[in-house]
């Protein structure tokens, strides 16, 4: 299928097409077959070699089957007897080349490797630049000569097929070389030779029937004539169309543009592409993805940890200044988990379900993001999804240990709760020793101190039971507005904890499979530009 180009719009240049068809070869490595790849890659390369030769020549090969009278035509076009012609078959065991102007022609004969060079003198001046090949048999019993052919097939710049009457509709021809070619229509030209053998309304069949056949072989509107190298038949019309051909100086680059055609049309055959891609399924993938990692990596007992060390720190730091002290020998639940260190925490590992559970998101992952895609390009997404599965219980574990919590700084009240706890201890304190010395007067029966204003009130009861009161009522406050901390706490961890572990379900997981697919869009934009 042609790239669609839109109205006013010129088509892709050969270059254009060319870089296309090598940058689509290496997307494509590593998810198609190697040999379409490799071809493709090999057209790039031919084209590079090709375009640094001599373009006011055209090579042209004469090929066809034992029989056909390919050696006869050469003769007769290049008005010579190089080539043999007799009764044995094959007659032509090796490619050899007519060039009617030589200057220029050598580095592109030694690109074709055709050491068999002559030189036409005093030949018809409108084929000059013309470099026609005389090629062995294409169905030779030997196989250094099919090898021959297929190369040079591969390479010239025009293909001259000479039919024959007898052999013309030979599935050898039509299924090996004129099908696998038919991007090449513009660079062929059909010849049914030895017409001469036939009356007239035999040939007229004939060429009916093989324009018919060359059709089916999608090469509709190549040129079909009837020559007859014996008798002249049918030659001026095959000069005169080998002359535009070699005058026109296109003939390498229609070759060149075939080949990268064919060339992309086999890497779209490998990659299954049969028509429009559907888009991938809506929704969102990220959040099922970190949901499963959030569970493996820990994150809820890391929240919870979270808020019992801000409890535990607050009752710490705002509770009674006589008892607080205790609780400098419980363990810290954060500390432990060893949770901000920026090392490996302490956190226990995933159990089987929530391993079970990251795997199947994965798949999941991989299974939505390759939906659409054709084998086996799909199947290099969802293998792009899951690659880094072996990493992700360090990568989560280390998320983890280097978020941020803010499970260190502390709340102002703290420290005004605190300076009131030591307030009020004071207090109580001050309470008690004022007891004690009015014990220490009473049991040493010592006179009564002067306070008569303030006898009747006990003063230091009031000062010792009021200061430890208020301070059991300013921890109890504390403890109160330490668990509303602990959950706003709780909650800001939460949502940097499950931030850390979707970044890490992105660049492992998300971010490849969406690559891999981007690279699928690409390639076949490539592909479109190379067709």
């Amino acid at each position: 299928m042609k790239a669609s180009l839109r109205p006013g719009r010129r088509a892709p240049s050969l270059d254009a097409r060319l870089a296309a068809l090598g940058e689509a070869a290496d997307l494509a490595a590593g998810r198609l077959p190697a040999e379409p790849v490799e071809r493709a890659r090999a057209v790039v390369e031919r084209a590079g070699a090709r375009a640094k030769l001599s373009p006011d020549h055209t090579a042209a090969a004469l090929a066809g089957a034992t029989g056909s009278g390919k050696s006869s035509l050469f003769n007769a076009l290049s008005g010579t007897d190089l080539a043999d012609v007799g009764v044995t078959r094959p007659t032509t065991s090796a490619a050899q080349a007519a060039r009617w102007d030589p200057e220029g022609s050598g580095p592109l004969l030694d690109w074709l490797d055709v050491p068999r060079r002559h030189t036409v003198e005093a030949g018809d001046a409108a084929l000059a630049g013309l470099v026609l090949l005389d090629l062995p048999d294409h169905d030779s019993i030997a196989l250094a000569h099919r090898l021959e052919v297929d190369r040079l097939v591969g390479v010239v710049d025009l293909l001259v097929w000479v039919l024959d009457p007898q052999k013309y509709a030979d599935a050898a021809v039509h299924d090996r070389y004129l099908k696998p070619l038919a991007r090449h229509r513009d660079v062929m030209v059909v010849v049914l030779n030895q017409v001469d053998r036939l009356p007239e309304a035999a040939v007229a069949r004939c060429l009916d029937d093989l324009r018919g056949l060359l059709a089916d072989d999608g090469l509709d509107g190549v040129p079909v004539l009837p020559v007859s190298a014996r008798t002249g038949q049918g030659m001026p019309e095959l000069r005169a169309l080998l002359a535009d051909r070699v005058a026109a100086r296109r003939a390498w680059a229609s070759r060149l543009a075939a080949d990268a055609a064919t060339a992309a049309d086999g890497l779209a055959e490998a990659a299954g592409l049969t028509g429009e891609t559907p888009p991938k399924p809506k929704g969102d993938q990220a959040a099922p993805l970190a949901g499963a990692l959030a569970d493996a990596a820990g994150v809820p007992q890391v929240v919870t940890a979270v808020a019992k060390a801000y409890r535990h720190r607050a009752a710490t730091a705002t509770g009674w200044p006589a008892t607080r002290w205790l609780r400098r020998f419980r363990a810290d639940p954060l500390r432990r988990l060893r949770v901000e260190g920026g090392g490996r925490t302490s956190l226990p590992a995933s159990s089987p379900v929530q391993r079970a559970g990251v795997e199947l998101a994965v798949r999941e992952v991989g299974a939505r993001t390759s939906a659409g895609l054709p084998e086996p390009w799909a199947g290099a997404v969802r293998e792009a999804a899951r690659a880094a599965n072996d990493r992700l219980p360090d990568e989560l574990d280390k998320a983890i240990a280097t978020t941020s919590v803010d499970a260190a700084r502390r709340p102002r009240w703290w420290g005004a709760v605190r300076a009131l706890q030591w307030a009020v201890f004071a207090v109580a304190i001050a309470g008690l020793l004022w007891l004690t010395v009015l014990f220490a007067f009473s049991y040493l029966r010592l006179p009564d101190p002067p306070t008569p204003e303030l006898r009747d009130i006990p003063w230091p009861t009031v000062l010792l039971i009021g200061g430890v009161l208020a301070g059991v009522l300013l921890a109890l406050l504390a403890r109160l507005a330490a668990l509303l901390g602990a959950r706003r706490r709780a909650r800001k961890a939460d949502k940097a904890l499950r931030a850390a572990v979707a970044e890490v379900g992105e660049r492992l997981v998300l971010a490849p499979a969406e690559d891999e697919r981007a690279r699928f869009t690409d390639f076949t934009a490539r592909l479109t530009a190379a067709r």
